[in-house]
């Protein structure tokens, strides 16, 4: 599958199957620091009460439910996502007290059921990786957008050089695929390394951004140097 453009089926497929161990497989291959890059997203996204925000790719909305603690009982969260199992998860944990409501909706990222320029902030984590076709992805999260409004992409990246790469080669490469066969998701979690090969370096990801509709394009590396955020504005010309 390196370099490949995934088929959305067997993608969501592939969710549907791994829902019931994808917290734990996310809290597992991130040693726990996941929770402090979504903590991370949310900040730079600057959300305030009374926003509207869109989750894509929400898995079970862990992205999503923090959203709705920041921007309050005024505001709204949509959590999109393909895979209804994964959907089914995300309903079952209620947001916290003082939240806004969240509607979880089952939809294609890349021909999303929202009308243009209806949302004040897009997230996405660990999602632009699995889309069939980055750059219309994120023309499609462009459209939804007013103008002026915020994307936040938070994406597991490869480092660079040095003794990070290593590490993670060895983790992600190695690792990562044989605790998903011990969790009998072998394919699935061999997936993973396979969509990293094909996501393009941080740096094209902002230019793509750019190209899409955004401006005051940044990014940045998050702690431990192995994922990435990226933080754009919609244009308002």
């Amino acid at each position: 599958m390196a370099g490949a453009r995934p088929d959305p089926s067997e993608v969501r497929s592939m969710f549907d199957r791994i829902a019931p161990v994808y917290d734990l497989m996310n809290t597992v291959m991130t040693a726990g620091v996941d929770a402090r890059w979504r903590a991370a997203t949310l900040r730079a996204a600057a959300l305030r009460s009374g926003m509207r925000v869109l989750d894509v790719a929400t898995g079970t909305g862990k992205l999503a439910r923090a959203a709705a603690g920041e921007v309050g009982p005024d505001g709204e969260v949509i959590g999109l996502d393909a895979s209804e199992r994964m959907l089914a998860r995300a309903r079952s944990a209620a947001p916290g007290s003082g939240a806004a409501p969240i509607r979880w909706v089952q939809g294609d990222a890349m021909t999303m059921p929202l009308d243009d320029a209806s949302t004040d902030v897009v997230t996405i984590g660990f999602g632009l990786r699995n889309m069939p076709d980055f750059d219309e992805a994120l023309a499609e999260m462009a459209r939804v957008l007013r103008p002026g409004g915020r994307l936040a992409i938070l994406e597991i990246a490869e480092p660079r050089s040095g003794i990070g790469r290593a590490l993670f080669r060895t983790w992600f490469r190695r690792v990562i695929p044989l605790l998903g066969r011990l969790a009998r998701q072998g394919d699935a979690y061999a997936y993973l390394p396979a969509s990293l090969d094909r996501y393009p370096p941080p740096d094209d990801v902002a230019r793509r951004m750019e190209r899409a509709g955004f401006d005051v394009v940044r990014w940045r590396w998050l702690p431990t140097g192995l994922a990435t955020l990226h933080l754009g504005r919609r244009a308002r010309g």
